[in-house]
């Protein structure tokens, strides 16, 4: 190759790395997060997005105390800019299957439980065989990552069946995961075979405002249980160190309350609730070879 193509490929690689900059930061909503997210320094992806501005001779943010947002030109880019760097992913995953499973980056989209309880094995295993690839979680709730799945933003994500959206989703469901209420270990019912649902509107709530909230919402409205959070908030560590002080009582997966006793106790509900987890992604024929070898290894998510 010459050193003139030389040259001219780091300059479209540049460029590249200038477009993943900008949706980064405007899927983000923040400089910050968006350079957590691309292994790169905040200045170095504020230069970047400085240096689209100036070759396009466009404002592409509004930048307040409270982070940063599309101006009305920077929306009208993004989904150009988006496409581009998919179809640049597409390349590169073309190029992963020439060479093989030497090097490679999986995008997943997760929410907090899964991303502490199958993730760890899953990868671990994973990477036994394949030491070579990488791995960008985004970690959120089940809306935000069937949007992630829907815009290409993460290649395969870990979601609540049935889905939400109406999107073109190849679907696998992995395993059904019980809800259990959380209360504190000398609690009356703490020793029950299972918890009346119907108490939970006379004890005081602990709502996780996390990925079980809206189960939560729609079967307390089921059993016609009015609840009125004394606490919320999206940390279940938090809920269950208020359940253990004996601020109230929660319901909490079975999955979140995997390898956890901080003094507290767990019972199934008198009318079972259940969620189904699954993983889904658009289709195989637009997924990276890594990644198609990845959800070959799911299974091994309860390996002990």
């Amino acid at each position: 190759m010459s050193e003139t193509s030389g040259e001219s490929g780091a300059a479209v690689d540049a460029n590249i790395q200038k477009y993943q900059a900008f949706v980064e930061v405007a899927d983000a909503g923040s400089f910050t997060r968006a350079a957590e997210a691309l292994a790169y320094s905040q200045s170095g992806v504020s230069h970047m997005i400085s240096d689209l501005e100036r070759d396009w001779g466009v404002a592409l943010f509004e930048r307040s105390r409270r982070g940063v947002a599309l101006t009305g030109d920077g929306a009208r880019l993004l989904p150009a800019a988006r496409t581009l760097c998919e179809s640049f992913r597409s390349l590169e995953a073309t190029v992963d299957e020439v060479r093989g499973l030497e090097t490679g980056l999986i995008r997943i989209g997760v929410f907090p439980s899964v991303a502490t309880h199958w993730l760890p094995r899953i990868i671990k295993r994973f990477n036994e065989d394949y030491p070579g690839i990488d791995y960008k979680l985004r970690v959120s709730d089940y809306t935000e990552i069937e949007r992630w799945i829907e815009e290409g933003a993460v290649d395969c994500g870990f979601v609540k069946l049935p889905l939400r959206t109406d999107g073109h989703f190849v679907v696998r469901p992995l395993e059904e995961d019980e809800f259990l209420a959380v209360l504190p270990r000398d609690h009356e019912l703490a020793g029950a075979e299972v918890f009346p649902v119907e108490r939970f509107e006379e004890l005081p709530w602990l709502s996780p405002s996390s990925e079980s909230d809206d189960e939560l919402s729609e079967f307390l409205g089921r059993w016609g249980v009015r609840s009125n959070p004394r606490f919320t908030s999206w940390d279940d560590r938090a809920i269950l160190s208020m359940v253990q002080y004996g601020m109230g009582v929660s319901v909490l997966s079975r999955l979140m309350l995997r390898g956890i006793d901080d003094n507290v106790a767990t019972l199934p509900l008198s009318q079972p609730v259940f969620r189904t987890i699954g993983v889904a992604y658009r289709s195989t024929g637009r997924l990276p070879l890594a990644t198609r070898r990845f959800l070959e290894y799911l299974d091994y998510r309860n390996e002990e």
